[in-house]
């Protein structure tokens, strides 16, 4: 496969099952090679605007479908895909199990949302613990002492809430349970912190932008997303308390505040959290997002295509990032991941893919 050819990748069907298979049928027929993958729908925005300013560089088809991080996962670990997609970082031992790689994109945030009538965005503040009480379904009502007590001088509704969480296996759900885990120690005895968890109460939507429609027609509704989607949808975002006591809007600079800290050179496997992060201005359901390549029995080829797009994204994509505020990686970061490309994915004990100087 030559350079050029390497470079493309193009005709990205991301944000619904009907559209991708359109727009993966039309790229099919145009292109002259095409990769697949399938996982998280947390970066799904940016990854659809990095295809679509990345599609007139050349003639191959990458097929994205934003099934969840569960099913990105089973995926690539069943071979089905030539990348995966997930939120939740695998583990080591997990990665070295199914012959797994996995390095990070960019880092994004998850914010409660709700459908409160007469309520602006950012004007409920939670705690961690509170949500956590409002998810196990101790907390019924709107107006329970808990959330009063959070919300001196603001007037809320006798209405009942209706928890709302995803109904498939989701690297958002695992940031946002392992979050209250952290903070609500009923919810870590009782539910714990995983991609699917038995929810104890509420309804469900399908991805990220199941759970936004379902709150935003479900009066007394409160769910979680992450921040591109809250935005799309202009939903009444929620303030949390993060590990200052301090309550700072979500947006890329809360983000990259909780990122600051991320030790990757100390983490085995590229697996990191960023929950609850010291520091005023820092969000505290802040996560990376990842993708997982197999390290050498896939097709090389097919490989080197993969990792041939996310240098050009990391190269090419932080304003686009930004603008949807997801918080690019430091240069250093991304170096490091290239370096590491070259030594962890090979075929025949040689790099399928070495960045041009």
């Amino acid at each position: 496969m030559n350079a050029k050819l390497l470079a493309a990748v193009a005709a990205l069907g991301l944000l619904s099952a009907c559209s991708g298979e359109a727009a993966s049928e039309s790229a099919a027929a145009q292109a002259k090679a095409s990769v697949s993958g399938a996982g998280a729908t947390f970066p799904a925005p940016l990854y659809a605007k990095w295809a679509e300013a990345y599609r007139t560089e050349g003639d191959v088809a990458v097929n994205y479908q934003p099934v969840g991080s569960g099913d990105g996962i089973k995926q690539i670990e069943a071979g089905k895909v030539d990348f995966g997609a997930s939120d939740r970082p695998l583990q080591p031992e997990e990665l070295d199990k199914n012959g797994l790689y996995q390095f990070p994109t960019v880092i994004g945030g998850v914010v409660p949302v709700v459908n409160l009538p007469g309520i602006q965005p950012g004007q409920v503040k939670l705690t961690g613990a509170v949500l956590g009480d409002i998810y196990l379904g101790k907390l019924e009502k709107w107006n329970a002492p808990e959330i009063v007590a959070l919300n001196p001088g603001l007037t809320l509704p006798n209405l009942r809430i209706t928890p709302v969480h995803r109904s498939d296996a989701s690297g958002t759900s695992f940031l946002f349970t392992s979050y209250l885990a952290m903070k609500n120690p009923a919810w870590s005895a009782k539910v714990g912190a995983s991609d699917s968890v038995t929810w104890p109460a509420g309804i469900s939507g399908q991805g990220n932008e199941g759970v936004a429609s379902s709150v935003q027609v479900a009066p007394g509704s409160i769910g979680y997303v992450e921040y591109a989607f809250a935005k799309q949808t202009r939903a009444i975002h929620v303030l949390l308390q993060n590990s200052a006591g301090a309550y700072p809007q979500p947006s890329a600079r809360s983000f990259a505040a909780a990122a600051l800290g991320a030790d990757w050179a100390h983490a085995p496997g590229n697996y990191l959290l960023l929950l609850d992060q010291a520091g005023a201005p820092s969000w505290p359901i802040t996560g990376a997002t990842f993708i997982l390549l197999p390290k050498n029995k896939a097709d090389a080829a097919k490989r080197a295509t993969v990792l041939q797009f996310f240098d050009w994204a990391y190269r090419n994509g932080d304003q686009a990032a930004g603008r949807l505020d997801y918080v690019p990686l430091p240069q250093s970061i991304k170096e490091r991941m290239r370096q590491q490309w070259a030594s962890t994915i090979t075929a025949n004990g040689k790099p399928v893919y070495t960045i041009a100087p």
